[in-house]
C-alpha cells in the first residue's frame, strides 16, 4: 500500500493511492496515518479494504508528511561509504546518531526556507524508515518486523550551523522546513529489499546525487536493531538512514542552496519530491 496525508498544513486527512495513482480518502476508516494505524494489525485491516470503493479525491491537493504523530526523528550520519569519502570523513565504527527536530517536518513538495544567517544550506536525499511496532532490544534478524514502511526524505542541512557553531549536529539539521517527508509511506511488503534502491537528486535540473542504498554501511535492519538498544522506537518514529555522495558540501568548489533554486529528488519505488527554495 501507498499511504499518504493530504490537505492544508495541520488539517491533513489520511488517504491511499489506488491502482491508477488516484488519491482515495481513508478518513472514514482511520483518523490518521499514525499510532495504531501503523501497527501490523492496523495495516492488515487497511489491506482488506476495497480501495476502489473509497471516496475519490478530486484535483491535486497538497500532500502533507506521509506519517503523523512522529515522536522521534532520528538521523544517521556518514552511513554511505562513498559519501564519507567525498567529505574526507572516516566511516564510523558504529552508527553516528543525531536527532532532527520534529518541527522541521513538512510535506514533500512544501517550500524550503533558508534560515536567517545561513551560509551553507545543503541537500541530502535519504531513505526514511517508519516504525510500525514498538522496538526495544530487538535482534537484527527480527528488526524489519517492526517497520511499517519506507518513505523519501530530504535531510536538508545547514553546514555552518552543523559543523562550525559548536556542539552536536542537531542545530544544523532542525531548522523549520528542513524535513520534507513523503509523498507516501510505502508499506514494507512492497519493498522486499530496502538495500537495493536507486536514489537521485537534482538542483535546477542539474544532477548531483545518483546513488543507491547498496552502498549503505549499516543496513536498515542493523540500524533498527542498533537504535533499539539505546531507546524504544514507537509507531510513527522515523529513521533517516543517510545520504549517498553528491551533496553541495562535496562539490569543488562547494555549492549551496539559494533563494529561487528548485530541488527534485526521488527513490526507486517511493515516489518523488519537488521543493522551491526561499529565504526564511
Amino acid at each position: 500500500m501507498k499511504l499518504l496525508r493530504y490537505g492544508p498544513p495541520g488539517q491533513e486527512k489520511p488517504g491511499t493511492l489506488d491502482r491508477n495513482g488516484n488519491i482515495r480518502d481513508l478518513s472514514g476508516e482511520v483518523t490518521d496515518i499514525a499510532g495504531d494505524t501503523l501497527l501490523p494489525a492496523g495495516l492488515d485491516r487497511l489491506r482488506a479494504i476495497d480501495v476502489e470503493s473509497l471516496p475519490l479525491v478530486s484535483g491535486s491537493p497538497r500532500l502533507g508528511p506521509c506519517a503523523a504523530g512522529t515522536g522521534k526523528f532520528i538521523c544517521i550520519g556518514l552511513n554511505y561509504s562513498d559519501h564519507a569519502a567525498e567529505t574526507n570523513a572516516t566511516v564510523p565504527p558504529e552508527p553516528i546518531i543525531f536527532m532532527k527536530a520534529t518541527s522541521a517536518i513538512v510535506g514533500p513538495n512544501d517550500t524550503i526556507e533558508i534560515p536567517r544567517g545561513s551560509e551553507k544550506t545543503d541537500w541530502e536525499v535519504e531513505l526514511g524508515v517508519v516504525i510500525g511496532k514498538t522496538a526495544k532490544y530487538v535482534s537484527e534478524a527480527d528488526a524489519l518486523e517492526h517497520v511499517a514502511g519506507y518513505c523519501l526524505i530530504n535531510d536538508v542541512s545547514e553546514r555552518a550551523f552543523q559543523a562550525e557553531r559548536q556542539g552536536q549536529w542537531t542545530k544544523g539539521k532542525s531548522c523549520d522546513t528542513f524535513g520534507p517527508i513523503g509523498p507516501w509511506l510505502v508499506t514494507r511488503d512492497e519493498i522486499p529489499d530496502p538495500q537495493k534502491l536507486a536514489m537521485k537528486l537534482e538542483v535546477n535540473g542539474r544532477s548531483f546525487q545518483n546513488g543507491s542504498t547498496t552502498t549503505m554501511v549499516y543496513s536498515v535492519a542493523y540500524l533498527v536493531s542498533y537504535l533499539s538498544q539505546f531507546m524504544s522506537l514507537h509507531p510513527g518514529d522515523i529513521i533517516s538512514t543517510g545520504t549517498p555522495p553528491g551533496v553541495g558540501l562535496g562539490q569543488k568548489p562547494n555549492i549551496f542552496l539559494k533563494p529561487g533554486d528548485v530541488i527534485t529528488l526521488s527513490i526507486e519505488g517511493l515516489g518523488s519530491q519537488r521543493q522551491d527554495v526561499v529565504q526564511g
